[in-house]
């Protein structure tokens, strides 16, 4: 069972990457599409519209679904319950699965909203905006290999069920990023959905839905946080910003 485990970890580990690649174009619009000469399938901004409101409601359905399910799953008392269900080694393997479906569902169903709320035509600021959307899709990705990318995706898990070893227990550790601020990753995610030259209105409702769930995703977040590190985690909350480097740390 544990060379089927290590196959499902990396099968689900290897489709997230292609998805995480996916979205990076799917969030551009046709930024990239104009950048490089060729798009990477539907954008946000690209397919048949609907009557706004409608849109707007299948939109934000499809956001709280991702919402629900990728926090849902990650809680404590909801693995409790999953892992008498599903094998403790591939329980976050089957929650990156899951966040696979859903992302999946959320690129094939998403409805453009057409309409101009911005555009950026200074060069100068669109070329700084489309550095700092890059810069928060590499932030996202170097957060992950700050703190443990290979545990974070489930394949540490199944690696270490497929050698018969116990995994090490949580580490408390505050890399590069993380002295600056406690979530580094959410500063990636909210840099990447708005630096944008051109806004739709599409693009903003998943940009300020996806802003949204993820200060109610920290607040959750921290909870378990405190309860895995104790006294050590409330020390860091004290100190460093929750996502934007600003504040805190007077010692």
């Amino acid at each position: 069972m544990g060379f089927i485990a290590l196959i499902y970890g990396v099968v689900a580990y290897l489709v997230f990457f292609l998805l995480f690649i996916f979205l990076v174009f799917f969030v551009s619009g046709d930024m990239l599409i104009s950048m490089i000469g060729m798009g990477f399938g539907k954008t946000i901004d690209s397919g048949g519209s609907s009557p706004t409101g409608q849109a707007a409601l299948i939109n934000i359905g499809l956001l709280m679904l991702f919402a629900v399910t990728h926090t849902g799953m990650a809680r404590p008392g909801f693995k409790k319950i999953w892992t008498r269900i599903v094998p403790t080694s591939v329980e976050r393997s089957t929650y990156v699965m899951v966040t696979n479906i859903v992302l999946i569902a959320l690129f094939v169903h998403w409805v453009p909203m057409p309409g101009t709320v911005w555009e950026v035509t200074s060069p100068l600021w669109s070329t700084v905006l489309t550095l700092l959307f890059f810069a928060g899709a590499f932030i996202v990705l170097l957060s992950t290999f700050l703190i443990n990318h290979f545990e974070l995706f489930g394949l540490q898990q199944v690696w270490y069920r497929f050698r018969g070893k116990e995994l090490p227990e949580p580490e408390f550790r505050t890399p590069l990023l993380y002295k600056h601020v406690r979530h580094p990753l959410y500063l990636g995610f909210i840099l990447f959905f708005w630096s944008i030259p051109e806004m739709s209105v599409g693009h903003l409702l998943f940009a300020a839905v996806m802003t949204i769930y993820i200060f109610v995703a920290v607040g959750y977040e921290e909870r378990d946080l405190v309860k895995t590190f104790g006294d050590k985690y409330l020390a860091y909350q004290a100190k460093v910003p929750s996502i934007f480097p600003i504040g805190k740390r007077k010692d």
